[in-house]
């Protein structure tokens, strides 16, 4: 059974880090491509980075670019989104999910979803 479980959301002043996490079961992270959506109230919910373990390919969102960083750890089957100089629009719940297909921020082609983290950015 695939099973995607986020964790490491809470609550951080603007200008600081968090480091979420996406812990995969049920299948092995290398065949797939994990990618990290967000959602804020009354908003759509948005592709902020996917990675390719296999190929180390990356993309990132030009809203997160140069601030966020997506990693796999592949011993632990997780994948991890390190968020830095956060700002108060970062503010969402953040979802990571799972694709056979190509690394993409469009939600539609990703099969497996996990439950989700919220993130606040706050003073």
């Amino acid at each position: 059974q695939v099973q995607l479980v986020e964790s490491g959301g809470g609550l951080v002043q603007p200008g600081g880090s968090l480091r979420v996490s996406c812990a995969a079961s049920g299948f092995t992270s290398d065949y797939y491509r994990i990618g990290w959506f967000r959602q804020a109230p009354g908003k759509e919910r948005e592709g902020v980075s996917c990675i390719n373990s296999r190929s180390g390919f990356t993309t990132y969102a030009d809203s997160v670019k140069g601030r966020f960083t997506i990693s796999r750890e592949s011993g632990k089957n997780t994948v991890y989104l390190q968020m830095n100089s956060l700002k108060p629009e970062d503010t969402a719940v953040y979802y990571c999910a799972a694709t056979r297909t190509a690394c993409s921020l469009q939600f539609g082609v990703y099969n497996y979803w996990g439950q989700g983290t919220q993130v606040t950015v706050s003073s």
